[in-house]
């Protein structure tokens, strides 16, 4: 369960979060606080890789204890991208003969902490496609449950690309940096993001940021779009219009390009509010490489409070 607070201010530096007051039709300008906003200065630390996360995780059932966790969290829990890493980690070590993954449904259920006890098993093996549920128990029951689809490749009947993004950006470089010495635990110690968007125009209920890992760390593709996929806050911030958290739910999502090999290591990651109301907003998230390519198609369900 990913928890994002948002606050209202008279300037955004680094988001450059766009809300429509409805009623006045005033514009406001947000700026995400609490698990966002800047942290105080803490003591130098030693770099912390994936690796030593997912390390501890054998592909045997049973209890984890996820070291160094802290570097990945989001609030009170494990960052959703990091959290969805550890389910995928946990199928593909039950099993490790698995074709590529080709999609995958997440749940959201509790916050993820340090000590955890991890599951897999295999749903249903055919000639081509494998379905693996994997889950992550805490102290107080499921946290996270997932569904993973794994598929081999097939010979095409048919093709036809996805579609590039609008308004491209132009590439990382060509951008100023956003989010520098802000943010949760897992964006500073993680990720460098850059604009992705200018900050002056009216972009909707839509986040867009280029992102990448500040450190190699030795991901295949597929767990590097895990863990990335999730790294943006939901485009519903944007039309917020009273302070109030937004918690996501779920997360489901295609792998378009299960060997992208992004230069830079740089993706551009774009959230959308498709429809926000009664408290939900139904959000579009998309990945693209460098070159504009579509890697990454999911949907998400976040709850909206305030």
């Amino acid at each position: 369960m990913a928890i994002h607070c948002i606050t209202l201010t008279a300037i955004n530096r680094d988001i450059g979060c766009v809300g429509m007051d409805r009623r006045s039709d005033k514009r406001l300008l947000l700026d995400l606080t609490s698990i966002w906003t800047r942290r105080e200065p803490q003591g130098k630390e030693d770099p912390m890789t994936i690796a030593s996360l997912l390390d501890p995780i054998t592909g045997k059932p049973g209890p984890v204890r996820l070291t160094n966790a802290q570097e990945w969290m989001q609030g009170r829990t494990l960052y959703g991208g990091a959290s969805a890493l550890v389910a995928f980690t946990m199928a593909n070590r039950a099993f490790p003969d698995l074709p590529p993954l080709r999609a995958a449904q997440i749940g959201f259920v509790a916050p993820v902490g340090e000590d955890v006890t991890l599951t897999a098993e295999i749903l249903r093996q055919g000639r081509n496609v494998t379905q693996v549920r994997s889950e992550i128990h805490g102290e107080k029951g499921l946290a996270l449950t997932a569904l993973w689809l794994f598929a081999e490749e097939r010979e095409p009947n048919g093709t036809r690309e996805a579609s590039s993004p609008e308004n491209w950006p132009g590439l990382p470089e060509d951008n100023p940096t956003a989010m520098a010495g802000k943010g949760p635990s897992f964006i500073q110690n993680n990720f460098e993001l850059r604009y992705g968007q200018a900050k002056d125009e009216d972009n909707g209920a839509t986040v867009r940021r280029w992102a990448r890992l500040t450190e190699d760390h030795n991901l295949d593709p597929v767990s590097k779009l895990v863990l990335m996929g999730d790294v943006m806050p939901p485009g519903a911030m944007r039309a917020m219009e009273r302070l109030g958290q937004i918690s996501s739910i779920n997360w489901s999502f295609n792998v378009l390009d299960p060997q992208t090999q992004s230069p830079g290591g740089w993706y551009l990651a774009e959230n959308a509010s498709q429809h926000l109301d009664k408290g939900y907003s139904s959000e579009r998230l998309r990945m693209y490489d460098a070159e504009g390519r579509q890697v990454l198609d999911g949907l998400q369900s976040v709850a909206v409070f305030g």
